[in-house]
């Protein structure tokens, strides 16, 4: 599972062809071994959790890069390189 971004503590990564569990485009945030899994197009948390306060840097960081999120994603279900998305820092 590729990193493709990471800022204050917080750990972004995409699987590859991961379509089938959540059946919507999404991410999953790590930090400190707490993992949430996030909607790309609604920020939406769809499993796990993360401290309050991460979560909300991780929902404001899908808001910002939402365009560079989806295209990642539809490189990503297609078993395609992805790129590194810039962070909040």
């Amino acid at each position: 599972m590729p990193t493709i971004s990471m800022f204050y503590g917080i750990i972004i990564r995409m699987f590859f062809r991961d379509n089938e569990k959540h059946k919507l485009p999404h991410i999953h945030a790590e930090y400190q071994g707490q993992i949430g899994v996030y909607s790309i197009p609604e920020g939406e948390l769809l499993a796990g959790s993360l401290p309050n306060n991460k979560q909300k840097l991780v929902i404001a960081w899908i808001e910002i890069r939402k365009e560079e999120l989806m295209a990642d994603w539809n490189l990503a279900v297609n078993g395609q390189k992805i790129f590194t998305i810039r962070g909040l820092d």
